[in-house]
């Protein structure tokens, strides 16, 4: 009996049915036509800076909906869909817009960067995401996806670090699969060096891409590309951090913290801001204290759950991922928990790397390989491999919730790998050169007023749309009395909150807060 299969015999099915998953989905606010709503972020759905479920992320254009805590796939997209409902409601004339990659951008100065308020908290989540525009660009910044939250009880922080291993091993299978953005507005690209084909006028793409998103036009930095972050234990992870976000950087040093004019260029100097400028497809996690930094609560209290963030939007999906993709997720995540998962090496992080840009740009492409350990593998065939793999998983997960969904997610997603016309990214480029004229906008435009009239048809009682107007209200309270109880001058605040001392363990470390970025 291999390690895999004596793990699942020895778990309890309370242990399984205890496994935990949320979403947090981020889409661009669009007009009509498909450019960017260049409109604040609506005050009808409350303040971005306190709602538990409706904020922004970079842009103030860009939405961030958030589901709570669900024990199950359907009762979690049921909220999410609930969310959806109450957001497109309160948009007039934009929609939502259902791909990853951007609408129509305007030039990147004026891409509007979030706002959250004149509390020192609120300023500071701006001046995160100026630093970000200084460094990355704001274009960069708008791009949209799906991270799944995801725990189960009993895993220790040994546990989750291998579980995160494994996950990024093989997280070329998840592109693969689920990769929905082969193509992309030229308005995204303009003025940068790529690797793109010119489709039709305006539209841009790789011709066996996957996933745009997760491949070097994407969430990338030749800055970041220094970190060889080692996840082979939470010491091990911590120090990395700290080091970045303690290291000053001689790039964002020239950048400084203040311009002439006396505004805030970014929050630090060092190759990270805050921990979570660190980019990566999979991260662990633990709920934070009122001001917390993120990697005292890891040090202090260990892993809690693992936050996976390269699942792109499915355009074909009005509220962005189907039930079958979180049970498919469920198996894949509880495969990485309990099979061997070696320590990682520099080498090999490397080339986990590799592998991430081949799959994105190239993934669908005939005999495409892949490296693995001092040699490579067709990705077709160690997809397969995997997908064989993770039977144990999903007949223990449809044994104890009575079903045959999870072996019906992995059939699924083997009918994908034998027949690549029914991957999401084949079925993007296919419609849009047989419905649009190979048009991206038209396109994701056409699905995005899909999408938003679906939403506006389905029922929403009277009860549901008093809920969300009074947690909107609720939340601009929360702002207003946060802004109130301000006493400390920002630059005090600012100072405190990226302090050294706050990132160890130890009472010490909790300063004013800053809320999750």
């Amino acid at each position: 009996m291999s390690r895999l299969q004596d793990a699942l015999h020895s778990m309890s099915a309370e242990r399984l049915k205890a496994i935990r998953r949320g979403i947090e989905k981020e889409s661009l606010r669009a007009t009509a036509d498909g450019a960017l709503a260049l409109t604040p972020h609506p005050a009808v759905l409350g303040s971005a800076l306190t709602h538990p479920h409706i904020t922004t992320d970079y842009s103030e254009s860009q939405l961030e909906l958030i589901t709570g805590v669900h024990a199950t796939p359907e009762t979690c997209l049921e909220e999410l869909l609930r969310i959806h409902q109450a957001t497109v409601r309160a948009l007039g004339d934009e929609m939502l817009w259902v791909s990853s990659m951007p609408c129509l951008l305007p030039a990147d100065e004026t891409i509007p960067i979030g706002r959250y308020g004149a509390s020192n908290v609120g300023r500071a989540k701006s001046v995160y995401r100026m630093g970000l525009a200084h460094r990355y660009g704001r274009r960069m910044q708008t791009i949209s996806g799906i991270h799944y939250n995801w725990s189960m009880p009993g895993v220790d922080s040994n546990e989750y670090f291998a579980l995160i291993r494994n996950f990024r091993r093989h997280a070329f299978l998840l592109l693969y699969l689920f990769g929905a953005s082969p193509a992309l507005c030229s308005s995204f690209v303009a003025g940068r060096q790529h690797e793109l084909h010119t489709l039709a006028d305006g539209t841009m793409y790789m011709p066996h891409g996957t996933s745009l998103r997760m491949g070097r036009l994407g969430y990338q930095s030749d800055a970041q590309a220094s970190l060889a972050v080692s996840y082979n234990g939470l010491d091990g992870y911590a120090a990395s951090l700290q080091e970045a976000l303690t290291r000053p950087y001689p790039a964002y040093e020239a950048v400084g913290i203040v311009n002439p004019g006396g505004e805030y260029n970014q929050l630090a100097t060092s190759l990270l801001q805050i921990e979570n400028e660190f980019y990566g497809t999979i991260r662990p996690k633990r709920v934070i204290f009122p001001g917390e930094r993120p990697l005292h609560a890891l040090r202090e209290r260990g892993v809690e759950y693992v936050e996976v963030r390269l699942l792109d939007l499915d355009p074909f999906v009005p509220i962005g991922i189907k039930p079958q993709t979180l049970r498919f997720l469920d198996v894949f995540l509880l495969h990485c928990l309990l099979a061997d998962s070696p320590e990682d090496t520099p080498a090999e992080i490397a080339q986990i790397a590799r592998n991430q840009h081949r799959t994105a740009a190239f993934g669908r492409e005939p005999g495409l390989m892949l490296e693995r350990g001092r040699g490579e593998v067709p990705l077709v065939e160690w997809a397969a491999e995997l997908l064989d793999s993770f039977a144990p998983a999903a007949v223990a997960l449809d044994a104890v919730h009575g079903t045959s969904d999870h072996a019906d997610a992995v059939r699924s997603a083997r009918a994908m790998l034998e027949a690549p016309a029914m991957l999401p990214s084949s079925r993007v480029l296919e419609v849009m050169e047989r419905d649009h004229g190979n048009s991206f906008i038209d396109f994701i435009r056409s699905q995005s007023l899909q999408s938003r009239a679906k939403l506006l048809a389905l029922p929403f009682s009277t009860a549901q749309q008093a809920r969300f107007d009074a947690l909107a209200e609720e939340s601009l309270q929360a702002q207003k009395d946060i802004e109130a109880a301000d006493t400390m001058p920002f630059e005090v605040y600012r100072q405190q909150y990226i302090s050294p001392h706050r990132l160890g363990l130890g009472r010490a470390a909790v300063a004013p807060a800053l809320a999750d970025v």
